[in-house]
């Protein structure tokens, strides 16, 4: 018995210093990731993309809210660039007519949350292009700068050859 029990005890021994090892080497594997294509490679460069504004009413934060916004519609396909301002609760949208419609950009930004809404959906020829008033606009800016003029009022800003930009800027403001 007593010879069994040193016969076990080497053996647990060997086993023990053949198992063990100083220095453990990591185990190298190799994984295969798919990358995601970037978007913007897959645009067609002789595409003339159109510009949408709209409004966005029912944000609450920039980044839960215009960010994810944002992040939505430029991920939509056919979409060149997005950007939501939370401040202006404005977004401007880079699109291919061909494949994006507007109703495809509202959809978009209502699904995201029940309490997004868009107004004032238009296209531009540029983001952030100011207003040109209609003749009618013209002439009652004319006529009230002339009063201005007639009063001693006026100033050179409002009553220049751009006055139809005064006129402008003053609706939008009232709006």
């Amino acid at each position: 018995m007593k010879t069994l029990k040193n016969i076990l005890a080497v053996a647990v021994l060997a086993l023990a210093i053949v198992s063990c090892k100083n220095e453990t080497q990591p185990e190298v594997k190799t994984v295969e990731v798919e990358t995601k294509k970037d978007v913007k490679s897959e645009l067609d460069p002789n595409t003339t993309y159109a510009k949408a504004e709209f409004t966005i009413k029912g944000m609450t934060c920039e980044i839960g809210c215009a960010k994810t916004i944002e992040k939505k519609l430029a991920k939509m396909e056919g979409v060149k660039s997005a950007k939501v301002d939370f401040s202006k609760e404005l977004a401007m949208v880079e699109y291919d007519e061909a494949k994006v419609e507007t109703n495809d950009l509202a959809m978009t930004v209502t699904k995201a949350a029940d309490s997004y809404s868009v107004e004032n959906m238009k296209t531009v020829d540029a983001f952030g292009a100011k207003k040109s008033c209609s003749a009618a606009e013209k002439a009652e800016c004319k006529k009230k700068c002339d009063g201005k003029k007639a009063e001693g009022h006026a100033d050179k800003k409002d009553c220049g050859d751009d006055c139809d930009k005064a006129c402008c800027a003053e609706k939008k403001e009232k709006a």
